[in-house]
C-alpha cells in the first residue's frame, strides 16, 4: 500500500510538472506571437521592414568552442547602434566571405574598423586559428549575444523528428490518462467504504417496536375522535336549549 502512494505521488507530480510546463509554453508562445504580429504591423504601417528585438539562433558549428558549443542556443539583442558594439563582444552577422557568402555566423569581434566606407568589424571564432577573412559591414550585424541556453538545440531538433513529436504528446497524455484513472477508481472505493460504514452504523428496526408505536398512534387518535364528537355533542345540546 505504501509503494502504490508512493508510485501515484510520484506519477502525479510528473504529470503536474508536464501539464504545468505545456501550459507555460503555450502562454508564452501565444504572448510572444501577439507581440510579434502587433510590432509587425505597427512596422508596415510605418513603411518599414520589422526586426525583432530578441532572436533565438543554434550552433551548429564548433568555431566559438569551448564558450559556445554545437547545439547551445544563443539570445541575441537587435543592435540598433553598431557604434555600441566593442573588441570583445559576440556578434550574429550575414556573413559576405566566399565560402560562408549568405550564411549566418555567430562570431566575437576582435576589431573595430571605422574609415569613410564606414563601420566594420573584424571578427573571429575562439576556436578558430586566424580572424575570418571577410569584414563585417555594420548594416549586416542581425544582433548582439546576450546570453547561451547550454543543449536547448538538441531539443529543436528532436522535435523536427514527427515520431518524436508523438511521443513527447503521447506519453504526457497516457500519464494523464492513467492518473485519471487511478484516482476514480481510489475515489471509487472511499464512496463503497463511506457507504458501507453508514449501513452498518444505522440501527436495525425492531418489529416489536414498530407495531407498538403504531398501536399507540391508533389509540391516541380515537381517543382524538371521541373528544371531537364530545364537543360537537355538547355544541348541539347548548343550542336546542336555547
Amino acid at each position: 500500500m505504501k509503494k502504490r502512494n508512493i508510485l501515484k505521488n510520484i506519477l502525479k507530480f510528473v504529470t503536474d510538472v508536464i501539464s504545468w510546463t505545456c501550459l507555460c509554453l503555450l502562454i508564452l508562445i501565444g504572448v510572444c506571437m501577439v507581440w510579434y504580429f502587433i510590432s509587425a504591423k505597427i512596422y508596415e504601417s510605418k513603411g518599414e521592414k520589422y526586426e525583432p528585438y530578441f532572436s533565438l539562433y543554434t550552433i551548429i558549428s564548433p568555431s566559438m568552442e569551448p564558450n559556445i558549443n554545437v547545439y547551445d542556443v544563443i539570445l541575441d539583442t537587435r543592435v540598433d547602434d553598431p557604434k555600441t558594439i566593442k573588441v570583445g563582444d559576440v556578434i550574429t552577422f550575414i556573413s559576405t566571405g566566399s565560402l560562408s557568402n549568405g550564411m549566418t555566423i555567430t562570431h566575437r569581434v576582435v576589431e573595430v574598423i571605422e574609415n569613410e566606407d564606414g563601420l566594420f568589424f573584424r571578427t573571429k571564432g575562439d576556436n578558430n586559428q586566424t580572424p575570418d577573412a571577410a569584414l563585417v559591414l555594420s548594416e549586416n550585424v542581425l544582433g548582439k549575444t546576450l546570453l547561451k541556453i547550454p543543449q536547448l538545440g538538441r531539443v529543436q531538433f528532436l522535435l523536427a523528428n514527427k515520431g518524436v513529436w508523438f511521443i513527447v504528446i503521447l506519453i504526457p497524455a497516457c500519464g494523464i490518462i492513467i492518473y485519471d484513472l487511478i484516482k476514480l477508481f481510489e475515489t471509487s472505493k472511499i464512496k463503497t467504504k463511506v457507504e458501507n460504514v453508514l449501513a452498518k452504523s444505522e440501527p436495525e428496526e425492531d418489529p416489536e417496536k414498530i407495531q407498538r408505536e403504531k398501536k399507540r398512534k391508533e389509540e391516541l387518535k380515537k381517543r382524538l375522535q371521541k373528544e371531537i364528537e364530545f364537543e360537537e355533542d355538547d355544541v348541539e345540546e347548548e343550542r336546542k336549549w336555547e
